[in-house]
This record gives C-alpha cells, structure tokens and sequence, in this order.
C-alpha cells in the first residue's frame, strides 16, 4: 500500500487493517513522519515532536501484533499516529500553551484524554500550535510562529486548535486531539476541511488542559476530535468520553444507535438556521446549509422553518451572553485572588501593553497585537465586569430556548463562520464572528462540524450539526449522512497561496 493511499484512509480502516496483520504500525508511522516533513515546513503546525519514541511504540505496536494469538483484542486505536493540542499536557513534551511566560514548561504527566488515547494505543507523535492562551482564532504566537492553512497558505486554518485542523487536513496525522471554548475545534475544521466535533458539556474531562479551573470554564471548555471521517470522531469520542474521577465531568457518552448509525433520519427534525445576528454572512455558508438540509431530508428527516420571532430571541443578539459567560471562566476559586487574562499570559511578571507593542515593533515581540489588544480591553472594561455580569441576558433561557427549538429528537444546521478561511489577520475586522459558534458553547450543546464542499477558491465549507445536551450520537449521525451526500475530506494539497 504506497504512503499516499495510507495518508488518505481513515482511522478506523486503519485500526482495522492493523488488526488484521495486513498493515504494520511502523510503515503507517513513517507514511506519516514522511508527511509531515514535507509539509509542516510551509504550514508550520507541530512545534513539539517526539519521532524516535513514536518509532519506538510503533515498533512494539508491531510485535503485539505478531504476537497476539487474539487480534481482536487489541484497542481500538492500536499503532495509530495522532498529535495533540499544546494545551494538554503530555509528558515529556513542552506545554507551552502558546506563552512566551511558559517557553521552558515541561510536562511531567499526560492530560486525563491522552491517557485515554494512549491506553487505546494510538502513537502520539508531537504537539500542535495554538493561539496565545486560545483567546483568538487565529493561531499565531511569538513563541512558536504562525500556522498556515494548508489549502491557501496565505490564509488562516484557525483556533484555538488551528495546528490541528491544518495538520490533519495536510493528511499528516489520522487524527488529533483539540479544544473548544468558543469554536476552537469547529471554526479550524471548518476552515482546513476536516471534521471536527465539541461534545456536550461536562462529557469529556478537561483534567491536564492548560488553564483556569473553575465551574464555568469547565462547563464551557471542550476537549473533542479532529478528524478525517464522521465515523473516525465518533470511534475517538468514544474512547476519551467519560468520568475520570478528578473533574466535575459525570456523564456518559449514550449507546449506539443501529437506526442511527445507517443512515435512517425517519422522525429526526432538522432546522437550518443560515444566519446569526449582526453577522454579515457570506452566500456559499447559505448555500452550504441549504445542501446539508437537503442531504438530510432525503434520508428521511423533517425540515422545519424557525420564525421570525424565535430567531430574533435566540440568534438576533447574543453577544452580552457570550462576553458574560467569558467573563465567568476567569472567576477565581472561593478564597483565590482572581486571576486576570495578563496574569495568565505572563505569570508572574506584569504585562505592560505599551512597551510590549514597542518591543514587537523592534521585532522582539512577546505577545501578539491581537493579544495586547485583548489585555487592553480587559483593562478598560474591568470597572464594569460587575454591570457586565448582572446585564448579561441568562444562559439557562438561552440553552432551553435553543433545545426546545431542537426538539427531543432533532439537529440545528449553522454556519460555522461568516465565510471559508480569510486572509491572515483579516479576523480582526470582523471580531464578533466567533458567536456563529460561541452561542453553542456558552450552553453546553453538541456539535459536529462537517464538511460540505468547497467556495469558488477552493476552500473548504463547512457547517456545524447541533444537538441537545447528550444528543452527540445524533449529531455525529447527521453529520455523516452530509458527509456521504456532499464528498467528506479530501487531502490538501498545499495551495498556491493566492
């Protein structure tokens, strides 16, 4: 089998082909180094790499194999390549989080879903770039550069997990492990091609991620998948979901469902939403919704409209929401000082913002200017947090409103951008974007981002499937019947750059 076609299957073809005895871990792990030192030169997504100890696991993959009398014992990810997030830790790599404050930070153990991954038997191969503390959508830093997306290098992949989304989507890792606060899995999958999929609340534990811990962040952070196939991030969710016995996570993730899984939507509601808000939406994110509706009703589910009212009360304006909701993951513990977004960047030493922009002037920037313009506007808002919080519309209307839109048994299609992957730092004209998927995060609700094809660039389009809290089976399920009507994941060929 030549390195192309290995870099093009997904993973569970892959698990299964190993288990066989028909691949070996350690070809499938070079076909994919061998990528990644093709490609990571021009998108610039891993920043930490642990290739010989891979080599290693790969080879002792190899020799379980051979000498298992029980093939099918073996894990479910058994001599499987992946990368992950550089805000998890894993041991013995740097955990940078993006910091210039953290450049010497060494992991000494693994996050709770790289244990998981691990003792399922995938090969992590290194760490992907972030944006500064996740707090942009953009995934640049001073600390480790910025990544490029890999169908047009002279635009974004994304964030917060954008090293992800381009290193997947480049068909240099089957699968990767990222994180969700306010679209940090989905806008990247969107943007690279990739699927990608932020659970329910409170499903997978965020136990190891760099971060505050307290219960708003923990309620709003996701870890999720990104992924080739919709089948290849129900097969991971599967394995990092659940308890740890450490984080405020107790759910479980639900049973297959047989119906589900093969494609009948007989009794599933579908309700396109192909606007948000203020947002000024581009035309190819309509259309897009309209072809997954499309994909959807022809298998059987019922497309109901949402009126005028309803979207006004639920998508017309939510930004107070979202700024309310972001304010309460920076809350300190009963009995801490609080803990500012400057003080997260820079630890111990403070951050002045005015002669940081002059040393990055100089070319000798610690921090990028959106992150700079961050700390500003922290500052400057910081006397009316207060106002800000009590004004704040509530949450709990908002998450019933949207689930009873939903229905006990129903999906929700939106854009998950005003438009496919822009130019670097194009974003800042437009900052409030993100609430196309920040409304979903702020309450709690399941969403798997799919690809439906591309613009007249030939850049991926993608649109998000939303489900009520413990509906990710039936997320996941809408989601592959678009990605079997609309194409799914093709490879990036490295664009132009155009």
């Amino acid at each position: 089998m030549s390195s192309e076609s290995l870099r093009s299957l997904p993973v569970v073809r892959l698990a299964a082909l190993i288990r066989s005895g028909e691949l070996s871990p350690v070809e499938l792990l070079e076909a994919h180094l061998t990528r990644i030192d093709e490609v990571d030169p021009v998108i610039n997504a891993l920043v930490s790499r642990r290739f010989e100890e891979a080599r290693a696991e790969a080879r002792a993959a190899e020799d379980a194999v051979r000498r298992g009398r029980d093939r099918t014992s073996l894990p479910p990810l058994h001599g499987v390549p992946c990368t992950i997030t550089d805000f998890l830790a894993v041991r013995g790599l740097p955990w940078t989080a993006g910091l210039f404050s953290r450049q010497h930070e060494v992991a000494d153990h693994d996050a709770t879903v790289v244990t998981r991954v691990r003792a399922a038997g995938a090969i992590v191969v290194g760490k992907t770039n972030v944006p500064e503390g996740g707090m942009w959508m953009e995934t640049s830093n001073p600390l480790h550069g910025r990544t490029r997306n890999p169908w047009n290098p002279a635009r974004t992949p994304g964030g917060s997990s954008g090293g992800e989304g381009a290193i997947v989507a480049a068909g240099a890792s089957p699968f990767g492990i990222g994180s969700d606060i306010a679209g940090s899995v989905r806008i990247p999958a969107a943007m690279c091609g990739v699927v990608g999929h932020k659970p329910s609340a409170l499903l997978v534990p965020n136990t190891g991620h760099w971060g505050p811990e307290n219960p708003a962040s923990e309620a709003m952070l996701c870890t999720g998948p990104l992924t080739r196939t919709v089948d290849d991030a129900e097969h991971v969710l599967e394995v990092i979901a659940g308890p740890d016995g450490v984080s405020g996570v107790r759910s479980t993730l639900a049973p297959r469902d047989p119906v589900l899984a093969a494609g009948d939507l007989r009794g599933v509601r579908v309700v396109p939403v192909p606007r948000h808000g203020l947002v000024r939406m581009w035309p190819v994110m309509a259309r897009a919704i309209e072809r997954a509706t499309e994909a959807l009703a022809a298998r059987g589910a019922e497309v109901v409209e949402l009126d005028d009212t309803t979207w006004r009360r639920l998508f017309g304006n939510n930004l107070m929401s979202w700024l309310g909701a972001l304010a309460r993951t920076g809350e300190a513990a009963p009995g801490e000082p609080p803990t500012s977004f400057a003080e997260m960047l820079a630890g111990d030493e403070p951050l002045y913002v005015v002669p940081e922009l002059l040393r990055a002037a100089r070319g000798k920037a610690r921090y990028s200017v959106p992150t700079l313009a961050l700390v500003a506007l922290e500052r400057l808002a910081r006397p009316f947090e207060s106002l800000l919080l009590r004004g704040a519309p509530p949450i709990d209307a908002l998450q019933a409103g949207l689930e009873d839109v939903i229905g006990p048994r129903g999906v929700l299609l939106h854009p998950p951008y005003s438009r496919p992957a822009p130019r670097h730092m194009w974003p800042l004209l437009t900052p409030f974007d993100s609430l196309c998927t920040s409304l979903f995060s702020i309450t709690g609700l399941p969403v798997t981002a799919v690809p439906v094809g591309f613009d007249q660039r030939e850049l991926p389009v993608g649109v998000q499937v939303v489900g009520r809290r413990g509906g990710d089976r039936l997320t996941l399920a809408a989601a592959r019947v678009i990605e079997q009507a609309c194409g799914g994941w093709t490879p990036a060929p490295l664009g132009s750059g155009r």
